[in-house]
C-alpha cells in the first residue's frame, strides 16, 4: 500500500482531485526508481520512534507537541539519540516532549516576519514550494490554514516531516518528494509561498510562471529570497560559489525582483520586508554537523561572503494573480 494513500483520499473529494491524474504515477515512480541506500535506514528510524499521547499540541506560535513529563526519561534520551541520526536539522526549531531539536535556521524568526504582511489563512489552501522539513507548514495549519500541501524532493526533509509527522497526527498537513518542475498546472491553491528557492533555480522567470500555475485567480504568492542592492537592472549572478553554495544563480535586487514578478503578470507587487542574515538566526548548533553561516562570512569582514560578494540579505515579496 502507497503511504501517500492518505494523501489520494484527501484529495479525491476536495479541489485538487484533477492532480490525482499525474501524481500517483510520479510518487510510485519515486519510491521504485529515486531512493538512495540512506532513505532505507532513515526510514527505520521513523518505526523505532516512541508511540505517546499528549493533548499538548501548539503550532500556532511554535511547533511543539507533548510535555516533558508524558515521556519516561530513558525514552527521552533513546528519542534524542534516533533523531539525531537524521542529522542534519535545517529548518525549525521542533518541540517534542521537551526535546529541543534546536536547528541550524531559527525558521520562526522568518515566519514572524513574514506574518503581519499575509492574507489571513483561515480557510485557505496552501502550497509551500521547497518547503524543507516542513516547519512553516505546520506554523501555516497553525494559523488556520484549511489544506496545506509542501513540496521538497530531499529525501532528508522528507523524512524529518515524518518524524515530527509521526507526532502530530493532523491529516490537514503533507508533503510530497517532488520539485516544482514537476507540478502540473493545477490553479486551485489560495497561497503559494516559495521561500529560499529562487535564487537555486537556473530559470527564474520559468519558476515564477510555474508559482502563478498553482495559484487560483486573484490568489497570493509569498516570494522570500536573497537580494542585493541596486535598481531594477541591477542582478548579481555569481561564480561557481555564493557563501560556498554551489547552486545560486541569479540575485536581484529588490526592484529588479519587483520587475520579474510584474513582467511574469502579477499584480499589486510588493517588498514588504529586507533583513540581513546574522548569526541569531543562523548558526551551528548540536543538531548539525556542517558549517554554517559564520562559516561561509569573510571573517575579517562579515558583510562580505567568503568569496566578496555581498553578505545574505532576505527579502519577501508578496504579489496577486
Amino acid at each position: 500500500m502507497s503511504q501517500y494513500n492518505s494523501f489520494y483520499q484527501a484529495i479525491a473529494t476536495n479541489r485538487l482531485s484533477h492532480w490525482l491524474d499525474t501524481l500517483p504515477a510520479q510518487l510510485t515512480d519515486w519510491q521504485k526508481n529515486h531512493l538512495h541506500g540512506e532513505y532505507a535506514q532513515w526510514q527505520k528510524v521513523i518505526a523505532q520512534l516512541p508511540v505517546t499521547q499528549t493533548n499538548h499540541l501548539d503550532i500556532k506560535n511554535s511547533v511543539t507537541v507533548g510535555l516533558a513529563e508524558e515521556i519516561e526519561p530513558g525514552q527521552l534520551k533513546r528519542l534524542e539519540h534516533m533523531l539525531k541520526k537524521l542529522k542534519p536539522w535545517r529548518k525549525g526549531p521542533y518541540h517534542i516532549h521537551g526535546l529541543h531539536i534546536d536547528t541550524e535556521w531559527r525558521s520562526d524568526f522568518k515566519w514572524d516576519r513574514l506574518a503581519p504582511h499575509i492574507s489571513d489563512l483561515r480557510n485557505r489552501y496552501v502550497l509551500d514550494i521547497g518547503c524543507g522539513s516542513g516547519y512553516h507548514l505546520w506554523r501555516m495549519r497553525g494559523a488556520g490554514a484549511k489544506f496545506v500541501v509542501g513540496v521538497d524532493p530531499t529525501q532528508l526533509f522528507v523524512t524529518q516531516f515524518k518524524a515530527i509527522q509521526h507526532f502530530i497526527k493532523d491529516n490537514g498537513v503533507h508533503l510530497l518528494p517532488l520539485g516544482v518542475e514537476q507540478l502540473p498546472e493545477l490553479n486551485a491553491f489560495d497561497t503559494v509561498f516559495a521561500m529560499g528557492v529562487l535564487y537555486h533555480r537556473r530559470s527564474p522567470i520559468d519558476f515564477i510562471y510555474q508559482l502563478k500555475s498553482q495559484l487560483v485567480k486573484g490568489g497570493e504568492l509569498v516570494l522570500e529570497t536573497l537580494i542585493v542592492d541596486g535598481d531594477e537592472n541591477t542582478v548579481l549572478v555569481p561564480g561557481e560559489r555564493y557563501a560556498k553554495m554551489r547552486n545560486v544563480w541569479f540575485l536581484p535586487s529588490g526592484e529588479a525582483m519587483c520587475a520579474w514578478l510584474e513582467r511574469c503578470g502579477f499584480s499589486n507587487i510588493r517588498m514588504v520586508n529586507t533583513d540581513v542574515t546574522d548569526l541569531a538566526e543562523q548558526r551551528k548548533t548540536d543538531w548539525i554537523d556542517t558549517e554554517s553561516l559564520k562559516d561561509f562570512l569573510d571573517p575579517n569582514d562579515p558583510s562580505k561572503t567568503i568569496e566578496g560578494y555581498p553578505a545574505p540579505k532576505r527579502a519577501i515579496f508578496i504579489a496577486n494573480k
